[in-house]
């Protein structure tokens, strides 16, 4: 097989003839604390004798370029310089690159700030991380997901081959949050897990960002209710111009999209994509459980006039797995059978409103729509044993205002406002636990009505030159259990010489109970809100224009967490890594702590010439607490990471990529084998909870890209090899009931991805 998808990427590189066709580039430069036009700003295409200014109006253009790769850098007097890379020019299209220039810190006089290549972040939080559409694109190992190409980051763990787990400086799936220009979208992944952000495929379609900010903490407090990260992602405009269209395909799926200008006031832009897994897999490889699932994304934008403009927002996705008793016994891969089904839909409108040179606000309206349906069954009894046919809804307002007072002072501050109305309809049957312990039968049968309420603010203060001071706060009430919580945040940095820069930032940060646990007790209205403070410092050195280095190290603490007296070892919140769902529980009290604490040390070069890369490093510890006192580590500590990946880009064709990720074995609970042989079910040692680990974690991605440019369209054709040497990795390992033995799930082996990206 492997050998075929080599014939067939070298023999589309020999059939088509190759031109030079020629695209336009074109977009809007605006100042970034206030979204005014700015006029007059210098704008080259580097290593290009070639350059222009922006109009009155803010905009600029560049007509007939060659098809190709291209670097442009903006520079104005007194604001940061702005370098773009990544730039793809393509046959008979306009490419749009709209910029946000940063006031300078540092008073000139009629001095253009040196910097460029990573000014998306220089007014970021500490452990911020940007991207673009096409570094996500290009990543090995990502399939154009843009959770998987987080996993270079010093700040994530690493867990799982098949699961775009975020494990953030310690943290669990639970505690992130993800936006879509102002829109909140609750997960971003198929199949996800009730009550959290994991999921194992990504929905959306990377073609349609413009980029990614991504915060591991010490985020704003505009940003609330997430304990550990927040994924900041901006969505693109459409075409402006004409219409054009995209197909996508690979050993995955078949996606399309379009767009288009609307009237002259705006754009819209659509995909769709749908899996074809079921005709490529062999079920003996999947235990007969292969997955469907399909999503669109939709993006409206219309002007009504300079200073307002509307976004429509849709994210959709459905999911189905179905394994049938038949297979479910002859795989050794699970001990359960049944089916899954869901839906995720979200729809929101955003008003983006300009006040002149002093700000602006955006204010959104959305509606979330979660489907679940789940009925699973034990394989060796066909005893019943789960089924869920809950439907969640939540309407939310939002409002984030940004006010300039002077070149000194700046303010954000704006309110949220959630109306969750949904229905439970969930059954557990009784079962035996990982003690051996049989739980309770409980039905949910909830009708929910409730509401989240807070308000935010933040002000940006420069105390003298080079020396920046952010502090603010939000509070967060929550109707259900009658909760008000305050969450203060301070951030100071201070820019030395030679291109140095020392942060520090601390922050207390509340997250509620997801609602699926606290429906199943009304005690559990009594619990309080989990608690997350948050205390780091860094340093970053710029080691030339397009290199930077950067030194972290954090202290979290955790407070409040829900524990089972019943489960007294087993730390909730990291439940559904080890069932894959969050189960029913009598009982919860709040006595469960926890804490992380590490040192993360990153380099990054940017596309400055042919070569581009990331080399990361992390010392980490995370454990929590029982309910007996006895510590122990939770089940992403790692411990060590290492992670580098890069990029070589000889010309305007081909690009060649790796990425190779070293990660410490995860701690696991070994089963007792005496009790779980005698038993026929897996049975942990209660006296080692999380005392063995896995072996180490390695693997190598490799990814080929080639590019076609046609008279009027282009193609791109990849290869992309994932655990390129073959690596056996261990997932986990779990008791073989049809064998009444100890078995183990792999990771990944070998797997070769060929793909198309195809524009006309």
């Amino acid at each position: 097989m492997k050998k075929t998808i080599l014939l067939i990427f070298f023999l589309i590189n020999s059939i088509f003839a190759q031109n030079t066709p020629t695209g336009n580039l074109e977009g809007l430069v605006a100042d970034a604390s206030n979204k005014n036009s700015l006029i007059g700003v210098n704008i080259f295409i580097l290593n290009k004798n070639s350059g222009t200014t922006s109009n009155e109006k803010g905009n600029y253009i560049f007509n007939d370029l060659p098809v190709g790769t291209y670097t442009i850098q903006f520079s104005y007097i007194g604001y940061e310089k702005v370098t773009k890379t990544d730039v793809i020019i393509r046959s008979k299209r306009t490419t749009y690159l709209n910029i946000e220039m940063l006031p300078s810190s540092v008073e000139l006089n009629d001095v253009v700030v040196e910097s460029g290549y990573f000014t998306e972040i220089n007014d970021k939080p500490l452990g911020t991380a940007n991207f673009s559409s096409e570094e996500i694109r290009r990543a090995p190992g990502s399939a154009g997901d843009v959770s998987r190409i987080l996993f270079g980051l010093p700040s994530l763990a690493k867990v799982n081959d098949a699961r775009n787990s975020l494990i953030v400086r310690g943290g669990s799936p639970i505690e992130n949050s993800f936006y879509i220009d102002n829109i909140e979208i609750p997960n971003i992944n198929h199949f996800p897990v009730e009550g959290s952000s994991d999921g194992p495929i990504g929905i959306l379609n990377a073609d349609f960002i413009e980029d990614v900010n991504f915060y591991s903490g010490g985020f704003s407090p505009i940003y609330g209710e997430r304990l550990s990260s927040i994924m900041e992602i901006s969505f693109r405009e459409g075409s402006k111009d004409q219409f054009n269209s995209q197909l996508n395909l690979s050993m995955q799926g078949v996606g399309a999209a379009i767009e288009g200008p609307l009237s002259d006031c705006g754009s819209y832009m659509a995909s769709g994509s749908i899996a074809y897994l079921d005709l490529i897999l062999d079920e003996s490889e999947t235990g007969g459980a292969i997955p469907h699932y399909g999503d669109g994304q939709t993006k409206i934008v219309y002007n009504l006039n300079d200073n307002n403009k509307l976004t429509l927002l849709e994210v959709f996705s459905w999911d189905q797995i179905n394994l049938d008793y038949e297979n479910a016994v002859k795989t050794d891969l699970t001990n359960i059978y049944g089916k899954t089904d869901g839906i995720t839909n979200v729809a929101g409108l955003n008003w983006q409103f300009l006040w002149g040179k002093k700000g602006y606000s955006n204010t959104s309206i959305s509606h979330t729509y979660f489907g679940y349906k789940r009925n699973y069954s034990e394989t060796k009894s066909k005893k019943h044993l789960l089924e869920n046919n809950s439907k969640e809804y939540n309407l939310k307002l939002r409002n984030v205002n940004f006010y300039k007072m002077d070149k000194s002072n700046s303010f954000e501050f704006g309110f949220e406002g959630i109306y969750n109305f949904s229905n439970f309809d969930v059954f557990y049957n009784t079962w035996e636990d990982h003690y051996g312990n049989p739980t309770p039968q409980l039905f949910v049968e909830n009708k929910l009505n409730t509401s989240k309420l807070a308000i935010f603010a933040q002000h940006k203060m420069q105390l003298f030159n080079q020396c920046n001071l952010e502090y603010g706060g939000r509070i967060d009430y929550f109707q259900f259990n009658d909760h008000l919580n305050f969450s203060p945040r301070l951030s100071l940095s201070y820019e030395l010489k030679n291109g140095i820069t020392v942060s520090g930032s601390a922050g207390i940060f509340t997250q509620e109970i997801p609602v699926n646990f606290l429906i199943q007790n009304d005690n559990f209205k009594d619990l309080k809100t989990p608690t997350s403070n948050h205390f780091i410092l860094g340093i970053s050195k710029m080691l030339g224009e397009s290199t930077r280095l950067s030194l972290e190290g954090y202290y979290k603490t955790y407070q409040n967490f829900p524990i089972n007296p019943a489960q007294p070892n087993v730390f909730i919140f990291d439940q559904s890594m080890i069932d894959g769902v969050f189960l029913n529980h009598e009982s919860l009290v709040d006595d469960g702590e926890a804490f992380s604490r590490g040192i993360e040390l990153m380099i990054q070069k940017k596309l400055a010439s042919d070569f581009y890369g990331m080399a990361s490093t992390s010392y980490s510890k995370t454990r929590y607490k029982d309910l007996n006192g006895d510590w122990h580590d939770r089940i992403y500590d790692n411990v060590f990471n290492f992670n580098i990946e890069g990029g070589y880009i000889p010309n305007d064709e081909w690009e060649f990529k790796l990425r190779w990720i070293y990660a410490g074995g995860s701690p696991y609970t070994p089963f007792d084998i005496e009790k779980s042989t005698e038993l026929n079910r897996g049975i942990w040692d209660l006296e080692n909870i999380n005392g063995k680990r896995l072996p180490d974690y390695h693997s190598l991605n490799i990814r080929v890209d080639k590019r076609f440019y046609f008279s009027s369209s282009s193609l791109i054709v990849y290869l992309s090899v994932w655990n390129a040497y073959g690596r056996e990795n261990i997932a986990f390992y779990q008791w073989d009931e049809q064998k009444n033995t100890l078995g183990y799930q792999k990771q990944w082996s070998t797997m070769p991805v060929l793909g198309l990206d195809y524009k006309f």
